[in-house]
């Protein structure tokens, strides 16, 4: 039923976007004419997580700040689409105005965006901050437009951590022939098997049902989509790993974006931003309140040495010497030089 709700859900959603840019003409008590908006935005993580209480701070932010001229419909939890990769074609195509996804899917789009891919690449989470906000962040997100979408800011999904059914995790031996679930991205699947397991990507909205029917052994994922999603049902271990930091972004229709009047395209940015400094703070928030419920729901988590996580780093340079020179030597420095400044 829920299957077949999002279907029709996602039909009606399509038909309406064949009349783009979504504008309806009202008349303001002058009686001039002013344009309205309503920006539909689509993403897989449920109402609980930060991306979603966040969102709900922007849809509100720029109805009143807009005068009503922009209406916001959110959609959480994968009800339009099961995958960040759908919802971005999505976006792109335009039959929604917006998502929220995770940054790591965007590599199917532009290359250079596996930059964050890269495991162990951020020391902490202000080391992200500076590259992501900074020159290379800026450089990124304008390139988007050469793929019809709108990168606004970047937010966050946190460092991601590594679960199995087998045991604690302490090396590499204990990953080696694990059916491990990875992001859609080449960077993430290729880090995996160098760690030795049998690693294939899989939609995010399916995946509680392929651990459930045991078609996959083991996933990685941030703390907070361990407990919203209510892994630790199919998941006995969680091993604290850090491998690689998970940044979201918002995206939103290119020419939607620039079929709006300047003063709503300058609220959208302000409104982003903040959003941005908001779900970050709420996201680290709840890391620890959700590592200390993941337990409490009895799930057993340890954490590697600094001699573990030093063989874990050794073990991914094959993963650095396949993919430094296709995402450009440049832009990883950028990225590594945010570690020291």
């Amino acid at each position: 039923m829920k299957k077949l709700f999002a279907l029709l859900l996602i039909i009606v959603i399509t038909l309406s976007a064949c009349g783009r840019p979504t504008e309806t003409v009202t008349t303001s008590s002058t009686g001039e004419s002013e344009g309205s908006y309503t920006i539909r935005i689509a993403y897989l993580v449920s109402e609980e997580q930060s991306s979603h209480i966040a969102a709900e701070t922007f849809k509100e932010k720029l109805e009143k700040e807009s005068d009503g001229r922009l209406k916001v419909e959110l959609y959480p939890n994968g009800q339009l689409y099961a995958s960040d990769r759908e919802a971005i074609e999505a976006v792109q195509l335009g039959n929604i105005e917006m998502t929220i996804p995770a940054v790591a899917p965007l590599a199917s789009f532009n290359k250079k965006f596996m930059v964050f891919d890269l495991p162990f690449l951020f020391n902490d989470h202000d080391a992200a901050y500076r590259a992501l906000d900074g020159a290379l962040g800026e450089q990124l997100l304008g390139e988007l437009e050469n793929n019809d979408l709108k990168g606004l800011v970047f937010a966050e999904n946190g460092f991601r951590h590594m679960s199995n059914n087998n045991g604690p995790i302490h090396g590499v031996a204990d990953l080696k022939g694990l059916k491990y679930r990875t992001l859609e991205n080449p960077v993430h699947t290729d880090t995996f098997k160098a760690f030795g397991a049998n690693a294939s990507p899989f939609a995010f909205g399916e995946l509680y049902t392929a651990l459930q029917q045991k078609t996959y052994d083991a996933m990685e994922s941030p703390i907070s989509l361990y407990y919203t999603n209510k892994f630790y049902e199919v998941q006995d271990y969680l091993t604290i790993t850090s491998h690689v930091y998970a940044a979201t972004i918002l995206l939103m229709n290119n020419e939607f974006f620039n079929s709006l009047p300047e003063d709503l395209q300058q609220l959208v940015v302000k409104t982003s931003e903040e959003y941005r400094t908001e779900q970050r703070k709420l996201a680290q928030e709840q890391d620890v309140d959700f590592l200390n419920k993941l337990k409490q729901s009895g799930m057993k988590v340890n954490e590697l040495t600094p001699e573990e996580r030093e063989e874990f780093k050794d073990a991914t340079k094959s993963v650095y010497d396949k993919y430094v020179s296709e995402i450009g030597e440049d832009l990883v420095k950028m990225a590594e030089d945010a570690n020291n400044q």
